[in-house]
């Protein structure tokens, strides 16, 4: 076991990825994803996840050197085309055109088509969030869950995010959940773990239940609140990958292994101003303009914030209530004074990456 600091982890994400086909700054941008999903506290979309992202870059079933395309269509609607790459570029493409859009026109949406895993979209909402703008996120992934009453994988376990900000100092409001039961990269970190999961996460490729974290992988989650889960499932394919032009859930490849096509799954993020509502928004947007142009610091819309933050207090002020976001920064702290923990077989696999014995690991 290894204790790595939030720098050390970021080099060795480049140090892996730079041996494996992928550009430098694509790599960097996948090592920042990867060490913010550590001190999220969501490891199964941290440092676990570089095996699998360096065996595919090496093969080409993701392009390493892919720079993302923009095609600005309307003036509130950005598309980014990933090119087969890895999400992280893309994404942090669109959350720069998002960062400045939303202000001046109170609301953007940006849609990103071909496209991979988006790691934790709460720390892309969350971006947004202390940027100053309200952000919801949409992402699908390859199949996994069956619709409710059915046993064909056609939806991904499809995460959903939001941020809103809170008067200056106070933790953004993040919430960040997948449509199945749990993450299906818990399950993955439990089949690297050779570790057992908890029974009613997910069924094997026969239908039945299952403790075994690779017939889990090998069969379909299970959704978040049965029939519900599945619903918001398919509406996160049509608004990720129906809307954008991307590959539905049942039409992409494994974001685990290193053989076929790209998986070609998409991202849909939508930001809005908080001050484009209510008292004074006219003001509020011609001291957005000025703040664009250099001419004074950008405005901050106190009312909206004042009321997320009116809520925020109201749940933080119920003992034994948890505001979705609040532990963040707990965590980020005690990554920065503990470190990453790394077990000897997981560097194993990274020390490993850019071997042909490594790619379809």
């Amino acid at each position: 076991m290894a204790n790595l600091t939030p720098t050390e982890a970021h080099d060795l994400v480049v140090r892996t990825l730079l041996r494996c086909r992928t550009a430098p700054a694509n790599a960097a941008a996948v090592a920042r994803a990867l060490v913010a999903a550590e001190e999220a506290g969501q490891s199964g979309h941290g440092l676990r996840r570089l095996p699998a992202y360096a065996a595919q870059a090496f093969s080409g079933k993701v392009d390493g050197m892919a720079q993302p395309v923009r095609n600005h269509s309307r003036p509130g609607a950005l598309g980014v085309d990933a090119r087969g790459g890895f999400a992280y570029p893309a994404l942090d493409v669109a959350v720069e055109w998002l960062t400045a859009a939303a202000p001046r026109q109170g609301i953007a949406v940006a849609g990103i088509a071909n496209s991979h895993h988006c790691g934790v979209a709460g720390v892309t909402v969350q971006r947004l969030a202390d940027a100053g703008l309200v952000a919801m996120m949409f992402a699908n992934a390859p199949a996994a869950m069956a619709p409710w009453g059915g046993r064909r994988p056609l939806f991904g376990t499809n995460p959903i995010a939001f941020a809103a900000p809170r008067p200056a100092g106070k933790p953004s409001i993040v919430v960040d959940i997948s449509l199945s039961k749990v993450a299906r990269g818990k399950v993955m970190a439990a089949d690297q773990r050779n570790e057992p999961i908890p029974e009613g996460w997910a069924l094997d490729p026969e239908g039945r239940p299952t403790t075994d974290a690779g017939a889990a992988l090998a069969g379909t989650m299970l959704p978040m609140g049965d029939a519900k889960g599945t619903a918001l499932a398919l509406m996160v394919e049509l608004l990720a990958a129906g809307l954008v032009g991307a590959n539905f859930a049942h039409e992409a490849s494994s974001f685990f292994t290193a053989e076929g096509p790209p998986p070609g799954v998409g991202q849909l993020i939508l930001a809005i101003d908080p001050g484009a509502f209510g008292p004074g928004a006219t003001a509020h947007v011609t001291g957005i303009v000025r703040a664009l142009e250099g001419q004074e610091q950008m405005p901050r819309p106190a009312d909206a914030l004042q009321r997320f933050d009116d809520l925020a207090s109201a749940v933080e002020g119920d003992p034994g209530a948890r505001l979705p976001g609040a532990r963040r920064t707990q965590m980020r702290q005690d990554v920065a004074r503990n470190g990453i923990e790394i077990d000897d077989a997981l560097l194993a696999q990274i020390a490993a990456a850019g071997s042909k014995a490594s790619v379809g690991a």
